[in-house]
């Protein structure tokens, strides 16, 4: 068993997203990104086979694709193939919580 407190562990910064790996196996990957408001992630995607998702942990934001934004607020989740191109928009301070699980 493994305990993070991701909102104690991971900081916010002014330049740009802030990220903090929460966990890493083989079986999957858990990242903690920070967004001020108005800062993205860009919208891109890992040519990998598996799922992602992205919960909203807090704030208010959209879920990015190529040619379209969906909002999204505190406790909402994006579940998307990997490959599929992704990206998130902070419209307020956010918190979120991706999950990467390729293929076992």
């Amino acid at each position: 068993m493994k305990k993070v407190s991701v909102f104690d562990e991971a900081k916010f910064t002014d330049l740009t997203f802030h990220s903090f790996l929460v966990h890493d196996s083989e079986h999957f990957k858990i990242i903690n990104f920070n967004f001020k408001a108005g800062q993205h992630m860009p919208v891109h995607s890992h040519e990998i086979e598996g799922q992602l998702t992205i919960v909203v942990l807090s704030g208010e934001g959209e879920f990015l694709s190529e040619d379209d934004a969906i909002p999204c607020k505190t406790g909402d989740v994006l579940v998307s193939d990997i490959a599929e191109p992704h990206g998130v928009r902070a419209v307020t301070d956010m918190r979120v919580l991706v999950t990467i699980a390729p293929p076992i």
